[in-house]
């Protein structure tokens, strides 16, 4: 069975195309909150031509967002599409993890129910490198432990060069050393190894919070910047969100 999973998020909307429960295709757009049902009808349909997806060939569709304004402009355009109403999953959709919260996002919740499927038997973290820096913990039973949420690492990038006049906008990538004497450099070292410390201190309190080495899973856009440069990540993958969202819509 192939199935259309859409993670709209607060800066990005990732599509995946599943077979079964593997996804084989995966591609981005920009979220801009104010689009029109025949907007995302044609992109939807253009990048469907690109990917060379048949409408007719997806039997179902499932949604998650954490932008509200956006969720039903899409399930409108997936519906012109395919002809079928799209499942929208939220954290009141059942599923093996405990959300505990009725504040908790759909793309936390996802995190881990992705984690508690993919990787069952220990304690997980996921830390999600997205618009906020969030990092969540489940138990081998699918019990919530906590989310600690910070400010996103392209969010703040983009917040100090808006608000300083010399600063420029850089590629976020690891600085050629830790110490600067160029601007660029001196930047870079803030942003990967500032907030890479920050990750690692989330891992650390966690881990003596709840007395366990739990297994550690990184995602989110910026996610490959981090990943190489600490053993504290065991895995890092883009598409833990989607899969999570898969995983509470398959059933539905």
């Amino acid at each position: 069975m192939n199935s259309i999973v859409i993670n709209v998020g607060n800066s990005n909307i990732r599509f995946g195309l599943f077979n079964g429960d593997n996804c084989d295709i995966s591609w981005v757009i920009n979220t801009k909150p104010y689009r029109t049902v025949d907007e995302l009808y044609v992109q939807i349909l253009m990048l469907y031509q690109t990917y060379k997806v048949e409408p007719e060939d997806i039997s179902k569709v499932i949604i998650g967002s954490v932008v509200p304004q956006l969720t039903k402009v899409i399930s409108s355009a997936i519906k012109k599409i395919h002809g079928i109403q799209p499942v929208i999953v939220d954290r009141s959709t059942p599923s093996g993890v405990q959300a505990k919260s009725k504040q908790m996002g759909t793309d936390i919740y996802a995190n881990l129910v992705a984690a508690h499927n993919l990787y069952p038997n220990r304690k997980k973290i996921v830390i999600d490198f997205g618009t906020a820096l969030t990092a969540s913990c489940v138990t081998e039973t699918g019990e919530t432990l906590g989310v600690i949420i910070a400010p996103g690492i392209v969010t703040s990038l983009n917040s100090l060069i808006s608000q300083t006049a010399q600063l420029p906008d850089i590629e976020l990538k690891k600085p050629k050393s830790v110490l600067g004497l160029d601007t660029v450099t001196c930047m870079q070292s803030g942003m990967v190894y500032g907030f890479l410390g920050m990750v690692e201190g989330f891992i650390d309190r966690i881990n003596d919070e709840v007395n366990d080495d739990c297994f550690v899973v990184a995602t989110g856009g910026v996610s490959h910047v981090y990943k190489p440069l600490t053993d504290k990540i065991h895995v890092m993958d883009r598409l833990h969100t989607l899969k999570g969202l898969y995983f509470l819509g398959k059933d539905v």
